[in-house]
């Protein structure tokens, strides 16, 4: 069986409009489409995927009591330097960071899932830079 390597690809640009959307959802849908899953001719160790704009992504949405109980942690790399941020304190100071983590999680590691994370534009509010790229709506 032969693997094939798709040469010239076009690449489409999306936009993902995350207002009032569960953030898993919101993330596992532009993981999708950042890693090529959506095409005919998809390859794990290829970057194939499309570019995705994620906006609103202060306004995600977290079920239960996931905004006080979840936590994201961070270290310093200093002694003690264990630094830990619940979903509501997180949404207020850096609102891209969530949908960042929740979608890098979901990529490969290594060095295709840094270039696939850099595919992945989220913005806080409705407005983004990429209209010059006429991005399709996605529905989640």
């Amino acid at each position: 069986m032969k693997t094939i390597y798709v040469k010239n690809q076009t690449r489409n640009w999306y936009v993902i409009d995350a207002e009032n959307k569960p953030l898993g959802r919101v993330a596992a849908k532009a993981a999708a489409v950042l890693r090529g899953k959506n095409k005919a001719t998809y390859t794990p160790n290829e970057e194939m995927g499309d570019y995705v704009v994620v906006i609103n992504a202060a306004k995600v949405a977290v079920t239960g009591s996931k905004k006080t109980d979840k936590m994201y942690y961070h270290h310093t790399g200093y002694v003690g330097g264990l630094k830990s941020f619940t979903f509501e304190k997180k949404i207020e100071r850096h609102p891209e960071d969530p949908i960042m983590l929740a979608v890098k999680g979901m990529l490969p590691k290594g060095p295709l899932g840094r270039k696939l994370l850099s595919n992945l534009k989220v913005f806080a509010g409705a407005e983004h830079t990429h209209t010059a790229q006429n991005p399709q709506s996605l529905e989640v």
